[in-house]
């Protein structure tokens, strides 16, 4: 990051896509524990605060979950942080620019996809295969989405390091708000 004042520099708001068993998370962690004066909203935290006893339903929950996304992020700009957002992104990303759009900031949207050998394999590996099915359907989806097409990154044979290095220095993945 430049080492410009405050009155000059707007913060970055990173905002991490992809299905199930791409990296999201991982990604996520080093990419806020690189960032200068950063912190990581995992939108799989707000989602399982629902887990206790709600009666919502899913739509409810995903609904609240972004308006909570939305105001933490916010109130974490608005104190001069920068943020790293890791959540699937179905539909959310118009509404969440518009929702943002009265903030001095730049954001980074990235769609992370694997091949499907390579996200059965990973989700394999963490014990989880019961998020297989979940997962190759928003890996569809997401590259099937043509907003998506120019913030797809591929991680089948990349490590962290080098997702990371990409995300902050290409400027191919910042999204007009």
């Amino acid at each position: 990051m430049s080492t410009l004042s405050n009155e000059n520099k707007k913060n970055l708001i990173y905002l991490v896509s992809g299905p199930v068993g791409v990296g999201k998370s991982t990604t996520s962690k080093k990419l806020a524990q690189t960032v200068k004066n950063c912190v990581l909203l995992e939108g799989d935290s707000i989602l399982h605060m629902f887990e206790y006893g709600s009666e919502a339903s899913w739509e409810e929950r995903l609904s609240l979950t972004w308006e909570n996304i939305l105001t933490i992020t916010r109130n974490f700009i608005q104190n001069n942080f920068n943020v790293v957002i890791d959540f699937v992104v179905e539909d959310e990303l118009d509404w969440f620019c518009k929702h943002i759009s009265d903030l001095q900031v730049t954001l980074k949207y990235i769609v992370l996809r694997a091949d499907k050998e390579k996200l059965i394999e990973r989700i394999h590996m963490r014990g989880d295969n019961d998020s297989i099915e979940r997962s190759l359907f928003l890996l569809n989806k997401l590259e099937s989405t043509p907003s998506n097409q120019q913030f797809i990154f591929d991680t089948t044979l990349k490590h962290t390091a080098e997702i990371v290095d990409v995300i902050i220095n290409d400027t191919g993945f910042i999204v007009k708000v």
